[in-house]
Order: C-alpha cells, then structure tokens, then sequence
C-alpha cells in the first residue's frame, strides 16, 4: 500500500509540472507593415535616432538563452531535427552536442505556425486593393522620417550609390519599405522562428530548412550567438530584411569593422545597394510611368477612382526580385520619389 500511495503521489506531482510547463505564451505578432516575409516579439527596442539601431548581443556560444518567448518545441529528440544535425556535422563540421544543446532549447512558436498557415478567405477581393495598400507607406511619417534617415546616413548612402551604380533615393525607399528606416527590424528569435518553420510547417519546409543551414553558418561565420539575432515571423533580418541565405551571399560590411551586421544602418545600406546591383540595376535608368488603359504592356493597379495604368521598366523588375508584386515594386518607387523630392528640397532651401 505505501509503495502504491508513493506511485500516486508521484503521478500527481508529475502532471502538475507538465500542466504549468504548457503556460509559456506564444509571441505576439508584431504589427509592422513591412511586406514580403516578415516581423514579430521580445521586449521593445531602445529608442534611438532614425538611421541609428542597436546591434543584437553576441555572447559566447555556450550561452543558450534567448528572446522569444513560446513553448519549449522538444526538438532535440525529434528525428527530423536530428537528421538535420547529422548532416550539418557531416557537411559543415559543426559540433554535433553544440547543436543537440542548441536545439534542446529552441521554442514552437505557434504564432509563426499560424502566419505561415492562413487561413483560406473567402471574401471576394475589393476594388481600390492599391489605395489601400498605397496608404501604409506613402505617409507623411515615412516621407518625413526617411528625409531624416537620409540625412543621417548621407555619406553612406552616397558612397554605397557610387560604389554599386544605385540611385540612393531606392536605397532609402526599400529601408522604408521594409521596416520603417529601422523601426520595425522584428524582434522574434530568428533561430526559434526558423526551427518552428523548419519542422513545424509543412508548406514551405524545405525552404526553411535551407534557410535554417544558411542561419546556422551565418552565425558560425560572423561570431553571432544563434539565439541572439531577432527579425521577422519568418526568418528575415535587419534593415533591409534579409533572408539568411541573401545575408550570406549579398550584405556587405560597408563600414569595414570586420563583421557585417545588418542591424546597422551603414551595413544595411551597403547591402541593399549590393542587392539591387547584383541583381541587374540600371543606374539613372526609369522604373515606371503613368501610362493608359490601351497600353497592352502596363499594368494595372486598382484604386478607389478606378484602375491605374503603369508602364514599367527593367528597374520596376529589379525591385520585384526583393517582394515580387507589383504594389511592393510601387510603394517602393513612389516612396523613394516623394524622399527623394523633399531631401532635395530641405537641402537647397538649407543653403
């Protein structure tokens, strides 16, 4: 009778921890406007000038603590995570208790498992798509705040506009675009927000997969704690938002400390600018004009008036190689023109 008395109590006092074990709350999804894959949680960012944005903290390897709050995922007896490990050693030379302790402490997060997951809507689409889309980035704020962080960065943005053949004006749209010049970086645990994706996910997990290698060899190659660096719901980092597979074939470190860190804006602008480039800009050259309704090569955008008609050029293209749909390519190219239009004007009425 003791020996089962001691059973019970033994059982209850289990299924008491394992219940206050599954309290930990999921993040709160970030409300940033910036498009393409993106942004969510940990606590606020210290507030500084535009153009001026913190570094994440880089402790040693040792340390597995990270931001994200979420419910412990047990990756590290997951078949499918250990196969992941097996062969990051076998191809990358990584430590295979590294990873094992690394993963053991990665969180399932179930806000980015709804992100990616949609549910499907069934409510037809409504006229003026692009006014509405239009009105979150074509704002007095982001033209205001870009003017600022333009001028801020004005030798960087200058030096990475000559240095890659970018009209600087696309450099600072993009920043805008992306995360309001720095304001809405993200703050998930990119490694949490990955391994969730990675083996939570069905939809596009191999892509994730490969993003979560790439990650790994990114921290490995630019003396980054895995669970330090914090970005969007779906893995996207930095001012202009890369995936870790773009970090590691396109940023630069522009500002030549050693490291390239996108969480900086001298980084950041260097990179977009190396982005663009890369992928075929052509400097001075038109990205899109008004254009009409019997113009079989315009496309169209739906506003609250009615519909408007743009011919687009090579450099409209090249932005979509960044988000590929027509309104990020538009907001990009308006946003950069009405910056552009006061930068220019604030610096001739200063003279």
């Amino acid at each position: 009778m003791t020996i089962l008395f001691s059973r019970h109590v033994f059982i209850f006092r289990l299924v008491g921890i394992l219940l206050l074990a599954g309290c930990a709350s999921d993040p709160v999804t970030d409300d940033s406007l910036s498009t393409g894959v993106t942004h969510q949680p940990v606590s606020a960012p210290e507030k500084l000038p535009i153009g001026q944005t913190p570094r994440p903290l880089t402790p040693s390897y040792d340390h597995y603590s990270g931001y994200s709050s979420g419910t412990a995922g047990g990756y590290g007896n997951s078949y499918a995570v250990k196969n992941f490990i097996r062969r990051m050693c076998d191809t990358h030379g990584f430590s295979e208790s590294y990873l094992q302790g690394l993963f053991a402490q990665a969180n399932r997060l179930d806000s980015v498992i709804r992100l990616e997951s949609p549910s499907p809507s069934s409510t037809p689409s409504r006229p003026g798509s692009w006014s509405r889309y239009r009105g979150k980035f074509l704002t007095e704020q982001h033209i205001s705040n870009g003017v600022e962080f333009w001028r801020n960065n004005a030798d960087a943005i200058s030096k990475a506009s000559a240095a890659y053949g970018v009209d600087p004006e696309y450099i600072v749209g993009i920043i805008g675009v992306e995360t309001y010049f720095g304001k809405n970086i993200g703050k998930t645990c990119v490694f949490d927000a990955l391994t969730t994706l990675s083996f939570d996910t069905y939809r596009r997990s191999k892509y994730f997969q490969s993003e979560l290698e790439h990650f790994l060899l990114m921290t490995r190659e630019e003396g980054y704690n895995p669970r330090e660096p914090v970005g969007s719901w779906a893995g996207a980092m930095g001012l202009g938002q890369f995936m870790p597979s773009s970090f590691r074939k396109l940023a630069v470190d522009f500002d030549h400390n050693g490291r390239r860190d996108l969480w900086l804006a001298h980084d950041a602008i260097g990179s977009v600018a190396h982005y663009f480039s890369r992928n075929g800009w052509e400097y001075k050259s038109p990205v899109a004009q008004p254009s009409d309704p019997y113009d079989s090569g315009a496309i169209k955008l739906s506003t609250y008036e009615g519909d408007e008609h743009w011919r687009v050029h090579h450099n409209f293209k090249v932005i979509k190689r960044y988000n590929n749909s027509n309104k990020y390519a538009m907001a990009v190219h308006q946003l950069a023109q009405a910056i552009k239009q006061r930068y220019q004007l604030s610096e001739f009425s200063a003279k």
